[in-house]
């Protein structure tokens, strides 16, 4: 009697997690019910805009109509939403990783934000405040630069500003304003650079 019901329960579906630890595994369940499991556990990670979670779905072997359903129920309880997430990586990214407008814009519309949203979320960040950013990024780049000649630290110092997303206008005139500021005879550094070589391994 008792192996009879062991080998019940062995032939009924299987819940819970698996050796490989997803809770997912195994579940013969409503697809919708298995696509909001993963959908929440990506969002327990960190905030992930809406295509990002589609493009997890789809990847899982979600139909997109289901999947379209499912991420419709989050945005409805306020899970996902792409204004927030958009507006939360631009204070983010600046603060942790200095970013400027074109480079936080950049990264938004690869985590598939729309373009309206990309542009409301950017907007906050004033010229004022972007030019502030990159001056102190620069000051901070030039404590460990002492050593190099003044051409290859202005070549290298324009190219970190420009990868994270500054204005090459910006970039120079920061740049030649924090190396004229560093230098002990207070002489502006030549002039002969004008960010054309933007080579950061120089």
């Amino acid at each position: 009697m008792v192996e009879a019901g062991r080998r019940d329960a062995e032939r009924r579906p299987a819940t819970g997690t698996d050796a490989s630890g997803d809770p997912g595994a195994g579940r013969p369940t409503d697809p919708v019910v298995v696509a909001r499991e993963i959908c929440l556990r990506q969002l327990a990670t960190r905030a992930r805009s809406r295509a990002e979670l589609a493009t997890t779905l789809r990847r899982r072997g979600v139909a997109d109509d289901v999947a379209a359903t499912v991420l419709d129920r989050l945005a409805a309880v306020g899970l996902v939403d792409d204004a927030a997430f958009a507006a939360a990586f631009v204070s983010s990214a600046r603060s942790q990783r200095g970013l400027g407008r074109q480079a936080l814009a950049a990264e938004l519309r690869r985590r598939g934000v729309q373009p309206a949203m990309v542009e409301a979320a950017t907007a906050v960040v004033a010229a004022e405040d972007e030019e502030a950013t990159a001056r102190d990024l620069v000051r901070r780049r030039l404590r460990s630069m002492d050593r190099l000649p003044e051409q290859a630290r202005a070549r290298r110092l324009l190219a970190m500003l420009m990868r994270r997303g500054y204005p090459p206008a910006l970039a120079i005139r920061v740049v030649r304003e924090q190396s004229s500021a560093n230098t002990d005879d207070g002489e502006p550094p030549p002039t002969t650079w004008d960010g054309g070589d933007l080579d950061p391994s120089v």
